[in-house]
């Protein structure tokens, strides 16, 4: 029997369990609006490393590793681990990988990767493959500069449109079956992402580059499922920072979808305050994954929200393309968050 709602959403009668979760920041990340409610913050950039590479994978490796502890299991216990980065090759999430000794599938979403993994996670659940698995990513402002535009030595000047990457990791951990019996939050459907692409070609403007994705998944969900945004508490998008939010509202009205922008909520736009100086906002894939898992599913399984869109964004950037004249895609995927009583 199929579980394909319209064209691109899937439903999950199983209703996979988040079972724990476990987020992960830096010191500015601590310095914002949120600070308090991460898990756990790294001392320095090096966080006692000999890298920044090094100390990016250590946040995904703490987040993995504290994720298990509120779940009140072992590594070994978990039978799969889908987790990807920022980094060429993947490597924070390869390495952490390496360390943890978890069953690995690395995935590549850039941004998106946090609603990515959560969204093949929850299908592998709701299928019967796993009853255990853990969905992770990790950013660093340091490493991203680094790889993507100059290093941090140059102390080049940032554009308005400009966005900080987050120091940060966000874990959360699947489950089905008994495993999931009493879990207060639940995936209820995911929607597929496409590649969008308007020709954005700045890579310091990643906002305008992941908006149309955003706005292209966001219709494509409402369509499938006939949900308008009452339906929902809030629609949670990843980075796409005040400059990507606006554009945002603006294709969707194009769209013919009556947006309600209270309950629009960017994890860029929230995770720093205005007097941090980060331009548009944050950006990365710990921005949504450390939002996810700091304040968003602590507000789910509390009952104070009932149902959530959430929807990481991506742009689908590459030093090489960029530097042969590409543009920059973007790709969104959804899922939905569903508080359940225990």
């Amino acid at each position: 029997m199929s579980k394909r709602i319209g064209a691109r959403t899937v439903e999950l009668p199983g209703r996979p369990g988040i079972l724990a979760w476990a987020s992960v920041a830096g010191q500015k990340e601590q310095d914002g609006p949120y600070g308090a409610q991460f898990d756990v913050v790294i001392p320095d950039e090096l966080n006692g490393e000999q890298s920044f590479e090094a100390a990016e994978r250590s946040l995904l490796e703490t987040a993995v590793k504290r994720c298990a502890q509120h779940a009140g299991c072992a590594l070994s216990d978990v039978q799969m681990l889908l987790a990807g980065d920022l980094l060429n090759q993947i490597i924070s999430a390869g390495f952490a990988a390496r360390n943890l000794e978890i069953p690995f599938y690395g995935l590549y979403g850039a941004c998106s990767t946090m609603s990515e993994s959560l969204s093949i996670g929850s299908m592998l659940a709701d299928g019967g493959f796993a009853d255990r698995l853990i969905c992770a990513t990790c950013s660093h402002f340091c490493t991203a500069e680094r790889q993507y535009r100059a290093p941090l030595e140059l102390g080049n000047q940032r554009t308005p449109t400009a966005q900080w990457t987050v120091t940060g990791a966000g874990a959360v951990m699947l489950g089905a079956g008994p495993a999931a019996r009493h879990a207060q939050v639940s995936v209820a459907q995911t929607t597929c992402g496409k590649v969008i692409d308007l020709g954005i070609a700045d890579q310091n403007n990643m906002g305008a580059a992941m908006a149309p994705a955003a706005a292209d998944t966001i219709a494509a969900h409402l369509q499938d499922t006939r949900r308008t945004f009452e339906d929902f508490d809030l629609v949670v998008t990843g980075d796409l920072g005040r400059l990507g939010r606006d554009l945002l509202i603006e294709l969707l009205t194009q769209k013919g979808i009556a947006v309600r922008e209270e309950k629009l909520f960017d994890c860029g736009c929230e995770i720093f305050g205005p007097q941090q100086d980060t331009h548009c906002g944050g950006s990365g894939c710990g921005c949504a994954a450390s939002m996810l898992c700091a304040h968003i599913l602590p507000q789910l399984a509390g009952g104070k929200l009932r149902r959530v869109l959430f929807l990481a964004t991506g742009a689908l950037l590459s030093p090489t393309s960029s530097m042969q004249g590409e543009s920059i895609p973007g790709v969104a995927h959804a899922v939905v968050l569903e508080h359940r009583e225990a």
